[in-house]
């Protein structure tokens, strides 16, 4: 049930939601440690030519409440909720960064009758963790490291990879990004950390049977081109890889027109064909 701008999931929490417009609907996962404000500029555009835009806060980030607990399961869990609550059909889904294991992880359990595309920017896995089955990774100490910094010195790590998030930015829009993060539960902060580094979506995402674009930056070092976006793309069929030359992690903040006329040139031909 939406209430007041918020829909409750398990032991009585609750996401905040925004829900824009009318139309053909697209929802919008924003990445780790991010809310929903992460998606306005983008949001905004597709408003306007028609679409209904959505994004959520997810559990312990921005005006959600804090459960103290996030895995990728209760977060497919949740968007269950959210899809069910809004009873959305026909859905393009929009996923940034570790967001893109969110909708992955519904799909499998939940199925895909309610999302017709996923497209994945700057989408984090499917396999970061270095192994044996995946050599290519990153080595198991650097990620514990990462883990370590975003639970003891989260500010330093602020100040550290603002800006190559959003490269040429504007210290305003640095300092917001950083207090998005500064609010966001440290609990969950540290826990969707730990899922990111540790999820293995290979084969989820080879058992996808729906259209995928995956729009990626070449200068994003949080998930870099070759360890995530053309992973993402060898393994899930048919799918298409959109590189922004130029662009690094925060695409939706340094080139927001580009990424909203391309989503909707998609939402497009899923319409039409």
């Amino acid at each position: 049930m939406v209430e007041s701008g918020y829909i409750t999931i398990a032991e009585g929490h609750r996401l905040f939601v925004r829900d824009w417009g009318s139309g053909p609907p697209v929802l919008f996962l924003a990445g780790w440690a991010m809310n929903s404000d992460l998606w306005g500029e983008v949001m905004v555009a597709l408003s306007d030519r028609d679409l209904r835009t959505i994004a959520y806060d997810r559990r312990g980030h921005g005006r959600s409440t804090d459960p103290g607990r996030l895995n990728y399961d209760l977060l497919s869990d949740d968007l269950a909720e959210v899809l069910r609550a809004l009873d959305l059909q026909g859905l393009t889904v929009v996923a940034h960064s570790g967001a893109a294991g969110e909708v992955i992880r519904y799909i499998s359990r939940f199925g895909s009758e309610r999302i017709s595309q996923l497209i994945l920017v700057g989408a984090s896995g499917p396999c970061l963790m270095r192994s044996d089955g995946n050599p290519d990774g990153v080595p198991p100490e650097a990620l514990a490291e990462l883990t370590r910094q975003t639970a003891q010195n989260i500010s330093n790590w602020i100040d550290e990879n603002a800006e190559p998030f959003a490269p040429g930015a504007s210290r305003r829009t640095l300092d917001w990004l950083g207090a998005m993060v500064l609010g966001c539960s440290r609990r969950i902060i540290v826990d969707f950390n730990r899922a990111i580094a540790e999820a293995d979506f290979r084969a989820e995402v080879g058992a996808l049977a729906l259209p995928v674009t995956v729009i990626h930056g070449d200068r994003d070092v949080s998930a870099p081109l070759e360890l995530t976006g053309r992973q993402f793309v060898a393994l899930s069929r048919g799918a298409e890889l959109v590189v922004y030359e130029g662009g690094a992690h925060g695409l939706m903040l340094t080139h927001g027109q580009r990424l909203a006329e391309d989503i909707a040139s998609r939402m497009e031909i899923a319409r039409y064909g």
